[in-house]
Parts: C-alpha cells; structure tokens; sequence
C-alpha cells in the first residue's frame, strides 16, 4: 500500500504506521500540517473494512483538520489519527496504552483527544503516558457540546443567508446521527422553537430526541431525503456523494460530521442545485476551540465566546460564494490555504 499515491494525500507531512502485537493494536497516524502550529486531531477507533479504508479516513480526516484550525484562528495544524478495531469489542487499557506511546513517539507534533469510537476516559489512559492527550477529565471534558454549538450557529447563519430567516423558529431540521454532538444540536434547535425530524441506528437516542424534542423519527435510508429546510448529517462522512447529491430535498446542508463531501467536486453539484452548503471544518470547529483552551483557565463561557465567530466565518464563506460563484468547499479551502501559506512565509522569513 503506497502512502505517497494514496488519492487523498496531500502533501501531508508524515504518516506513521503504529503496531503493538501485545495489545493487538494497530493505528495510523496522519500529520497534514504543522505550519500553524502542532497538528491536533482526534483519535478514531473504527471497524474499517481494509486497511487502504483507514488510511483514507487518516489522510482526509488530517486535512480537514488543517482547515479547521485555520480557519477558527487557532494556532494549531492538522493531524488524525485511526485506530483500526471495534471499539465494543477490541478496545482494552494495554492498547489505550500503547496508542499513548505511539502518540508520545511524535515528540508533541501530534496532539490526540477523543472522536468517533473513543472517549473522554479513554484519553485519560493516554495521558498515564503522554501528555500529549487531551480533552481529559481534569481538563477540559468531552468536547462535543462545544462542537454542537458551533454546527447552530452555522445552521443559524445558513438560514439567515438562504432563507433570510433571524430565527430557527419553524425552520424544519433533518439530524443524521444522535451522537454526542447530534443530540446535543438537537437540544439547542428545540430551544430555538426548530421543527425536528431524526434518523439514527440506535433506537434508544431516536426514542429520547422524540420523547426530550417533540422530534419525528425516519429510518436511517430516509432521512438524507426528507423535505425539510435544513439537512444536519451528524453521523460519519462522505454522505454527500454521486447518489445522495441528487436526491436531497433540503435547501441547506449544515451538520457537524466530518468530511461530508465524498469528493470536492460535490460541493460545486450542491450549489448547482441551489442548496447551500455550509463546509463542515467551517461549523464544526467548536470542539477543538475547546480542547486548546484546555487548562487551569478553562471556562465554558470563554469557550463560547470563541465558538461565536463561527457564524461571522460562515456568514464570510456564504458572501464570498455567492459574489464569486464559487461553492462554499472551494471559498472555504482557499482561505484556509491563505492563512497557512502567510504562516509558512512568516516562518520562512
């Protein structure tokens, strides 16, 4: 398998291939960026299909960070890394462990916390080892709260841009997922007055977001093609896709999982049929907000007055598309690469 011809790396700066026999553990870690600043990313634990699969998922998931951090302001780069198991079956404290010693192999250019598959608890493990884990339960804590603040904000700039709307109130929102972050979106869009339909995989969180939201529920192969105002994916990426693209039937899509476009080129077919898109490394950006304000000055105040900017930087994005007739990926990926090359030249100098 060849990094370097791998169809998503992009001029990524290092690739680190980590395997522990005793643990069982095999991992990837990718660094797309550290002209910012240390590459920080989450760390991934899923059941990928292949190991070309995880890789994919390491070298994607990396530059979207990239942007992300550019693009909130934060002096960080990108990084990701995978883990490849089931989390409910493979996961154990001797592999949490030897993550954290492959982690604190990279000297502090990669910095870790909690994603799909791994939790606040897990990093703790990590931090035994490395102090190069964070999101940890004498920091900051779990981050998604902060990340569904700022995919609100983006639903909220989105529906002030396309449907000239103030207010959420009445504004029908389809949520794909209800993970940490899914859930909690769905609690901010019911306190706004939103009209709520979900779809997830388990029965127990689609039962609470009906019950807590006045939420309707669809299976999970409907929700991406619900009439509704506002598609909020909030599961895994690359949704958006050659089959999906046609068949959505909200005017907006705004949510927080990443990397929702399965090739840059949907989002120029999102804008060609009118919807708006609101990038997700854009909107989603709250939770590594929270994790670099991890510390004895950590404030969830602070934190969102942060995450606030959100909705200027979507509402810029959403402005410069429509002047330069440019889909909103493409807007958001040149003022990324803007910052990062000012960087690189400052640094040069």
């Amino acid at each position: 398998m060849s990094v370097f011809s791998a169809n998503d790396f992009d001029r990524h700066e290092q690739v680190v291939f980590c395997n522990d026999a005793d643990s069982g553990l095999r991992a990837i870690i990718a660094i797309h960026s550290t002209a910012l600043g240390p590459a920080l990313g989450g760390c991934r634990m899923w059941r990928y299909s292949n190991d070309a699969d995880a890789l994919t998922d390491a070298l994607r998931l990396s530059r979207g960070m990239t942007f992300k951090a550019a693009l909130a302001g934060i002096p960080y780069g990108g990084g990701k890394s995978v883990i490849i198991g089931d989390a409910k079956k493979d996961k154990s404290h001797a592999l949490l462990v030897a993550m954290g010693r492959a982690v604190h192999s990279l000297g502090g250019r990669y910095l870790t916390a909690e994603d799909v598959g791994t939790t606040v608890e897990d990093m703790d493990i990590l931090r035994t080892v490395t102090p190069y884990a964070h999101g940890v339960s004498d920091g900051s804590g779990n981050p998604s709260p902060a990340t569904a603040y700022g995919v609100y904000l983006g639903i909220r700039a989105a529906a002030a841009h396309r449907l000239g709307k103030r207010s959420l109130a009445g504004v029908h929102v389809a949520v794909q997922g209800l993970g940490n972050v899914g859930m909690r979106l769905c609690e901010y869009l019911a306190e706004d007055d939103a009209v709520l339909t979900v779809a997830d995989i388990n029965p127990d969180a689609v039962a609470h977001a009906v019950t807590q939201f006045n939420a309707t529920a669809v299976d999970v192969n409907e929700i991406l093609t619900v009439e509704a105002d506002v598609l909020a994916p909030c599961a895994l990426g690359a949704i958006l896709d050659d089959v999906t693209v046609p068949a959505i039937r909200a005017v907006i899509v705004a949510g927080g999982a990443n990397n929702q476009l399965a090739r840059s080129d949907h989002g120029d077919a999102l804008m060609r049929r009118g919807i708006l898109y609101a990038p997700d490394y854009v909107i989603n950006a709250g939770g590594v907000i929270d994790v670099v304000n991890e510390g004895p000055d950590y404030t969830e105040e602070k934190v969102l007055r942060q995450v606030d900017g959100i909705y200027d930087t979507a509402m810029r994005v959403f402005a410069e598309s429509q002047a330069a007739d440019m889909a909103t990926n493409d807007v958001a990926r040149a003022m990324a690469i803007a910052r990062i090359e000012e960087a690189s030249r400052h640094k040069a100098a």
